[in-house]
Parts: C-alpha cells; sequence; structure tokens
C-alpha cells in the first residue's frame, strides 16, 4: 500500500504504541483487499459495545489499546449495551452485568468515545454527511449511511472501527470505491406497503436475495419516512450481507434507474418482483409460534426515532398489557427523555409497557430469558425475529403490531 508520510510515522510507532498497532490493523486490511491507500475518514461506530457480545477477548482488546495510551482522532460513537443503564434493576439484570458494562464503557470513555450506546446514532445527531468516507460497524446503520445518506463506508469490525478512531483512516476499497456502488439487481416493488414493518418485510426478501450484492428498489412511493427507510435498511442487513442499496427517486445516489445502475444493464435474470404473494411468504417464513404462545414483545429494532414512539404510543391507549406479558419498547435514551418531557412515555408506560433505552435484546445473555421464563416473542422486526430466533434460540411470531395486539393486550375498563 502506498502511504503518506504521515502513515509512516503512525505504521513506524512514532505516534505511539496505540497508533502504531492501528495501523498495522488497517494496512493487513487493506492488503487483504487489494486496496492502493489509505483514506481519511469523518467518524466511525463501533461494535460490539458490551461484554456479552465482545467477549472476554474483545474486552482485553478494548483494555490493551487503551493502556497503550489510545486516543480517539474522529467522533466515535458507541452501540447498544447489554441492559438498560437505568433500569436494570427493575429489569431484573444482575450487578456483575451491570458492572461489567459501566467497566468497559469507562474504557471507551477513556479513549474518547461518545457513549451514545444505540444502533441508529445517525437519529441523534450523529450523522455523515453525503459522499464522507466513515468507518462504521453496525450492520443496519451502515446500509443506512450508504444508502440513505450517500457516505461511504465498509461493514467494519471492532478492530477495524477502532483503529481508524484512533488513526482518522481507513483503506480505500470496497464502498469507498465508485465502482462498487452500483446496482446488481433491481426488486419492482408492486406490493402495498403501509409501515416500518412492511418495508422491514421488503428489506428482508430482498436482503435473501441479493446477499451481498447491492440492489436496486423500483416502485417505491414518492415519500417514504424515516424509520421506514431505518427499518428497509436493517432488513436488507439480516438476511444477507448487504452493505448498501438505491431506491429510485428516493436516495441520493438514484435519481434515475440508469445512474443507479451505472453501465451495467440489468436483465431478466436479475431482476425480482415484490408484492402481496412474496410479503406473506416472507412474513410466513419469520414466524414460528402463533401470537397467543408468546408472553414477551419486542418492538424498535432498529432504535426508535419519536414519531414511531408516538404511533405506538397512540396504538396502545386505552389498552392494558395483559400479566403474562412484557412489552419492551427501544429507543435510545436522549429520545426516551424527549417521549418523558412530550408525555408520550406516560401513556405507553400506564398500560404495562416499557419504554427501554440504549439496549439490544440480542446482546442480552440467554440465561437472562430463561431466569424470567420468557419462552417465545413477538415482534415487529425482522432482524430481531432473525437475531433472537437464531442465536437467542427463542420461537418468534413476526407481523406488525396490528397483527397481534389483541393478543397481548386487552381494552382497559
Amino acid at each position: 500500500m502506498k502511504l503518506t508520510r504521515e502513515e509512516k510515522k503512525m505504521l513506524d510507532g512514532k505516534c505511539g504504541a496505540a497508533v502504531q498497532k492501528a495501523m498495522e490493523i488497517l494496512v493487513a486490511l487493506g492488503e487483504c483487499y487489494d486496496a492502493k491507500e489509505m483514506i481519511p475518514v469523518g467518524s466511525a461506530h463501533l461494535v460490539p459495545c458490551n461484554p456479552s457480545a465482545a467477549g472476554k477477548g474483545g474486552v482485553l482488546f478494548y483494555k490493551d489499546m487503551a493502556e497503550k495510551g489510545a486516543k480517539f482522532v474522529i467522533p466515535v460513537s458507541t452501540n447498544p449495551a447489554c441492559l438498560d443503564s437505568w433500569a436494570w434493576r427493575e429489569m431484573g439484570f444482575p450487578e456483575e452485568m451491570y458492572q461489567g458494562q459501566v467497566d468497559l464503557s469507562g474504557v471507551i470513555a477513556k479513549m474518547g468515545g461518545f457513549l451514545c450506546n444505540t444502533c441508529t446514532p445517525y437519529v441523534i445527531g450523529h450523522t455523515p454527511r453525503t459522499k464522507e468516507h466513515v468507518a462504521w460497524g453496525e450492520s443496519s446503520a451502515v446500509v443506512y449511511i450508504n444508502g440513505v445518506i450517500g457516505g461511504r463506508t465498509n461493514r467494519e469490525g471492532t478492530p477495524s472501527a477502532l483503529a481508524s478512531g484512533i488513526t482518522g483512516r481507513t483503506p480505500a476499497y470496497g464502498y469507498h470505491l465508485d465502482q462498487n456502488r452500483y446496482g446488481k439487481l433491481k426488486v419492482r416493488v408492486t406490493a402495498d406497503l403501509k409501515g416500518a414493518s412492511d418495508y422491514a418485510t421488503l428489506g428482508y426478501y430482498a436482503g435473501k436475495i441479493a446477499q451481498d450484492r447491492v440492489p436496486i428498489f423500483t416502485g417505491l412511493p414518492g415519500f417514504v419516512s424515516q424509520q421506514e427507510m431505518i427499518c428497509l435498511a436493517a432488513g436488507l442487513a439480516s438476511s444477507g450481507s448487504v452493505s448498501h442499496f438505491h431506491a429510485v427517486g428516493l436516495t441520493p445516489e438514484a435519481p434515475t434507474e440508469k445512474a443507479a445502475s451505472g453501465t451495467k444493464k440489468i436483465g431478466p435474470s436479475d431482476t425480482f418482483r415484490f408484492g402481496p404473494k412474496e410479503m406473506k411468504k416472507t412474513e410466513e417464513s419469520l414466524s414460528k409460534v402463533a401470537p397467543e404462545e408468546v408472553n414477551l414483545v419486542i418492538l424498535g429494532c432498529p432504535h426508535l426515532t419519536i414519531g414511531e414512539i408516538r404511533k405506538y404510543a397512540e396504538m396502545l391507549a386505552g389498552r392494558t398489557v395483559k400479566d403474562h406479558v412484557e412489552m419492551w419498547i427501544l429507543t435510545q435514551h436522549t429520545i426516551k427523555k424527549y417521549a418523558e418531557d412530550m408525555g408520550i412515555a406516560d401513556v405507553i408506560e400506564s398500560t404495562g409497557a416499557r419504554l427501554v433505552s440504549n439496549t439490544c435484546p440480542s446482546a442480552i445473555p440467554i440465561d437472562y430469558y430463561k431466569q424470567h421464563g420468557l419462552k417465545a416473542f413477538a415482534t415487529d422486526s425482522p432482524k430481531m425475529a432473525y437475531l433472537l430466533s437464531g442465536a437467542k434460540k427463542l420461537p418468534c411470531f413476526y407481523g406488525s403490531l396490528d397483527t397481534f395486539l389483541d393478543v397481548v393486550t386487552s381494552h382497559r375498563r
């Protein structure tokens, strides 16, 4: 790789042991992908940022870099923690787990990390610009940054994102390069999409087909909300290794289908349809139990915007969550505070549901679910359905909230 004078100084250890280690990681990564040079990056996002997901090796890596004097030279945000730091006692998490999270968060803070603990940091101000090069982890965030915002990032792991945060560099390969950002297949949308969960279903369907290719969506309406785009990105990231997408007339690099595909003409073999039949089949593939069997409801994967929280509050108003059911509505803590200030949180929590902040159920150890008798769950997120029914072995019912609302709640008398 061709390195600048400053990058050579980093690699030679003249900027400290932590910077040297970070540059060694990035050079090795770049050589694996035949990158010709490094490029500056404007920000990074770390995954994982909790002890249960990072494992002992990951925690030791963070600590070792901090002990070597690592300091972030660009804004670096963090993914969800393994518990809600403000409600861990009420939710029955052990103090040992809480302390483990506090210790790891302290290490990241020492390096200068922004402890937002969310999979959607772009909702609370940590937002790349169009065409800006960044080094982000978190699969759904990567798809959103590339597709919706038009930023440029590969799907980074902990070592590479951390190394970019310390050096302000990343190897120039993959989605940092123009030629890799064009669409390779087309999905014609003919289904009537009614809300974020339908967009999530579309994403899950397309991700399974695309795998690591860039899909182009045609037929979407002229306006798609932010939460719908977030859920589309999350669905794409769940069933495949998609890191970028185009929606013709909606996303920055797709004013037209031709602009999205470049010089490649997409033929019939790479053109797919998403209609009512495909939507129903995809939904059914994610459901393993009937809604009557669930005793946990998870809403908010990825973390919710304030608008989506308000929508759930309106749906829950006048209802009570049944005694045998727990309902978690997930968001970032500053959004939760916003909901509290607006009185939305009171509406939600008066029903027996809980606004849970800064964590992800996939980061919670399986023992927690067993100890609390949580045996099956319902969700409107295909990403959550995939994560919990896979890694945690919790059977799932998947669908929009209105498909199971009457089963898990009752009208208040």
